[in-house]
């Protein structure tokens, strides 16, 4: 987290090394698929609401839309309402019966430990356990450790520094002269907000033990005169006032949708008229049959947290719904975007 100069843009892009770690699941949930649940197998028959899949192979709705979605990203399925029919390349490759069938290739993995662990997570809908220290909690859990959240603060800082000066460079905040970051981890986003718009100044929202981490890389960075840190839950403490922007930077893909409408309800009452709303992470498109890169970063979040990847409909529904207007969407860098509304 060392200090330099946020404004300085790098001359390389680093996607292709960021989709590598993203979708580091992806085949490990397509095997699972083929090997322990026969999925393919079945659809080639008959085509499937998401209900009927759940139902038929014994797996929970919120792994099972991130499987389907992958699936829909490769070209494996398409979506036609609210059910999923086999492709030809689905049928010939993975259907059991065709003699081009790949099943045999994929059965090695069967016994491959994170296959496994993927068939517990859609099994029981809940997410796994980090193979570290931290072996037997979910990353929820982990987080209130200091070691482990000082790891796991770095690694998202560093990934940070790029999609932060990527979102800096394509969010028009003229005008705008508080922002608070919503679960902003170490506060790169913010530092990177701030340090593009000479008026603006931010507040970090944190939970302990990474509010601490914040202030330190804050001040690093030389930030710390124009960025405070506030310690409190998301969920159960009162927001600071007198923001016009909050900013989800993230932070929706770790939870469900009760979870996500919660966060954006609380910041619909929290902000004033006028106040800007801004979601930044990797959304997958309206009818969520892509991107492929996001549908693969997907099957990473639900294996290891609450959330999922989230289709742009999905979230401008919520928004809609708690109140927020003039919802759009743009791109950012890195596979990620934001979706943005304001408080009418």
């Amino acid at each position: 987290m060392a200090s330099f100069d946020l404004t300085e843009l790098p001359k390389s892009d680093p996607t292709p090394l960021l989709r590598y770690r993203d979708g580091i699941y992806a085949a490990d949930f397509l095997a699972c698929a083929i090997v322990h649940l026969d999925l393919f197998s079945w659809l080639a028959e008959s085509p499937a609401s998401l209900e009927e899949i759940c139902e038929h192979c014994g797996i929970h709705e919120r792994p099972a839309d991130v499987l389907m979605t992958l699936a829909c990203a490769n070209g494996l399925v398409e979506r036609e309402g609210d059910r999923f029919s086999a492709t030809e390349l689905c049928r010939e490759h993975l259907g059991r019966n065709s003699p081009w069938a790949l099943g045999s290739y994929y059965a090695s993995l069967e016994d491959r430990p994170v296959v496994k662990e993927v068939l517990t997570v859609m099994r029981t809908g809940k997410p796994g356990n980090w193979e570290s220290e931290m072996a037997e909690a979910d990353w929820h859990e982990a987080m209130e450790s200091a070691e482990f959240a000082r790891m796991f603060t770095a690694a998202m800082d560093c990934r940070g520094v790029f999609l932060g000066q990527k979102l800096a460079g394509e969010l028009d905040l003229s005008g705008r002269a508080r922002l608070l970051d919503i679960g902003g981890g170490s506060g790169i986003y913010a530092c990177c907000l701030v340090a593009a718009n000479e008026g603006l100044n931010a507040t970090v929202f944190e939970k302990t033990p990474v509010d601490k981490i914040a202030e330190s890389a804050i001040s690093e960075r030389e930030l710390n005169h124009r960025i405070e840190v506030v310690e409190g839950d998301m969920f159960r403490d009162a927001y600071p006032d007198d923001h016009d922007v909050h900013l989800l930077s993230n932070v929706l893909h770790d939870w469900d949708l009760p979870e996500v409408e919660a966060l954006l309800r609380k910041s619909y009452n929290s902000l004033p008229s006028g106040g800007l709303v801004v979601a930044h992470e990797a959304f997958l498109n309206e009818d969520k049959s892509g991107p492929r890169a996001v549908a693969e970063y997907s099957t990473v979040l639900v294996a290891i947290t609450r959330g999922r990847c989230y289709g742009v409909a999905e979230i401008r529904a919520v928004m809609e719904g708690v109140g927020f207007a003039d919802v759009q969407q743009f791109e950012t860098g890195g596979d990620r975007s934001a979706i943005m509304a304001t408080r009418p």
